[in-house]
Parts: C-alpha cells; structure tokens; sequence
C-alpha cells in the first residue's frame, strides 16, 4: 500500500510562512523627529519560552537593548484536515516532468490540510511592539495568499491562503529595576496547504477510451457505447541479460528456421531476443526452432553463429523502462 516518497511541503509551507515577516525594520526618533536609528526585526524558528529563557539568563543591563530585543519567532503548531476542501479521491492530473518534459507525471488530486502557526513579537517598548504590528495587520483582511510550490517534480504550484485567527497581548513586567520588562504579541494564523501523494509514471496505469458505433435489432438510431481498452504491459527485449544459448549457423532476413546449441531451455509459443530482434517461436524440434521474425516491430537483420539467444520472461516484463506507451500513444483512435 505504502511507497517511500517526501514532496517537502510542510517544510516548504514552513519556509514561505516565515519568509513573510523577515523585512520588517523599526526606527526610533528624537524628540525633534529626527530617526537616530533603523533596525531590522530579527526573526527566528522557535518557541517563544525559548527566547525568553536566553532573556533571563542574561541580565547584563548595559547591553544595547536592540541587540536582545525587538525580536520575532514564529513556531509551527498544529495539522488539521480540512474536510470543506476536500476532492475526489480517485480523481487524478497529469503533468509533464520538469527534468526532461517528455516524461508524463500522474498525480492523485492532494489532500486539504490546516497548518497551525504562532508568530510571537517580543519587544521591550510599546512602541517597537505597535510599529511591527501595524507593518503587518494592514495585510490580513483576514487571508493574505501566498504561492508556493508544493511539488517541483511537476511544477505543481498553488496558493496558499493564509488567515489571521486572532491576536493576543502580555505583559510580562514584574519585580524590581533589575527585571527585564518583556511584551509579548502573540498573532495565530492558519495556512491552508495541500498534501500530495506519490508521483507516478503516467505509462505505468495507462486506459485509454473511445465510442463505436454499432445497431442492433431494427431500430434505426445509432447509439454509443463506450469501450475501454488496456494495457498488460509486455517487454519487447531482454533486460535479465539472460543467456539460453547460441546460434549454431549463420541466418539471413528470410530464414524462419534457426538452429542453436541446446533447445531444451526453449519452449513453443515464447519470446527471444536475438541482438536487438524480437523473434516468436512457434515449434521446437531438436535444436532446430521454427519462427516468426521481427516481432512488435523490430527490425529483422541477419545474425551471424555464435550469437546470443537471450530469453523475454515475466521478469523482463517488470523492467520494463519508464516512457514506454505500449502502443497507447493515441494514435490508434
């Protein structure tokens, strides 16, 4: 039921959430208005406990209050199923491969998900605090839509709205002068991504349809009737590398009848490999084979003594390589 794969989309969801708020700056003036200085909000993955602690742990007052504070950290919370988004499950896309764009992509239509973030704003003056603020709320009307893209094998990219739930304020001054004083503005938003399963060659499921005609009885209408056709995948070659023997004499394009060094490996209505030609063998005698050539269209050449005689099993059939239609190339219809 379960194959490895890793799209990165949470992490990639992670990522664009966070990059969001990491140009926000704040300016401190004079009483005459002049700004004395700009700093950039430092932003930082991780709990808001986390950076408090480093806070308190460090009590050396005559540090410039900037270095330590503003700061803001944003945390990952929480991953919810989001039923009203949710899609056919059986229902697929395919996409042309990045890598070569000749390869076809199958992907199963991706699954609603809520992720759960805190963006934490850690300030020492209010004033630093309702700067950061106002730099951000003005975007959220609740949603601000982000792009992101979820699976780069296949260019699949979406966008992600992401919703301000709420917005809480404390207060954290307590004790003597010597207490570091902390406001802390906490802001919950919800992402609402998509989580994709595996992707799979398009040639490895194919079904192709079409509509013929057909009357029956006495009736003078014409009505349809689908058909659906399908591919048992069959390989066209050796990819074992399986050796059964060799040929004994030299064979032509017109010879039917080819000999080899041992048959008895070599059964009636089975496939071979002769160096690139798939050959159908229709009766063994002996060590004597009586033959169909250039079989699925492949090319019949001359093939000289002691060339290999490869076998086309069931297991060439599981290798078969990635890009081959079977036939179903849609021209056929």
């Amino acid at each position: 039921m379960f194959e490895y794969f890793y799209h990165e989309i949470l992490r990639r969801t992670v990522i664009a959430f966070g990059s969001l708020f990491n140009e926000i700056t704040i300016k401190h003036k004079d009483n005459n208005g002049v700004i004395k200085s700009v700093i950039k909000v430092p932003l930082a993955y991780g709990p808001t406990q986390k950076f408090l602690a480093r806070i308190e742990q460090s009590p050396d007052l005559n540090k410039p209050v900037q270095i330590t504070l503003p700061r803001m950290s944003f945390e990952f919370t929480g991953l919810t199923y989001d039923p009203t988004r949710k899609a056919t499950t059986t229902q697929t896309f395919t996409a042309k491969s990045v890598e070569d764009g000749t390869e076809t992509k199958k992907v199963y239509l991706p699954v609603p998900y809520n992720m759960q973030f805190e963006l934490s704003i850690m300030s020492k003056l209010n004033d630093d605090a309702l700067q950061i603020i106002e730099q951000i709320l003005p975007y959220f009307q609740p949603a601000y839509t982000m792009s992101v893209e979820l699976v780069d094998i296949v260019n699949e990219k979406r966008d992600i709205p992401v919703i301000l739930e709420n917005i809480t304020m404390q207060d954290d001054y307590e004790g003597n002068f010597t207490t570091r004083r902390v406001l802390i503005y906490t802001l919950r938003f919800t992402a609402k991504t998509y989580l994709f399963g595996p992707v799979s060659s398009a040639t490895k499921d194919i079904i192709k349809k079409t509509t013929v005609s057909y009357i029956a009885g006495d009736t003078t209408n014409t009505p349809s009737r689908e058909i659906v056709y399908s591919s048992q995948p069959r390989a066209t070659k050796n990819y074992t590398g399986n050796i059964l023997t060799n040929l004994t004499k030299d064979i032509t394009t017109e010879d039917i009848l080819i000999t080899v060094n041992n048959a008895s490996s070599i059964l009636p209505n089975t496939y071979l490999d002769i160096e690139g030609e798939e050959v159908y063998v229709k009766l063994v005698s002996g060590n004597v084979l009586t033959v169909d050539r250039g079989r699925d269209g492949t090319t019949v050449t001359s093939h000289l003594s002691g060339s290999e005689v490869k076998s086309i099993t069931a297991s060439d059939n599981l290798l078969i390589e990635d890009g081959d239609d079977f036939g179903f190339n849609g021209s056929n219809f």
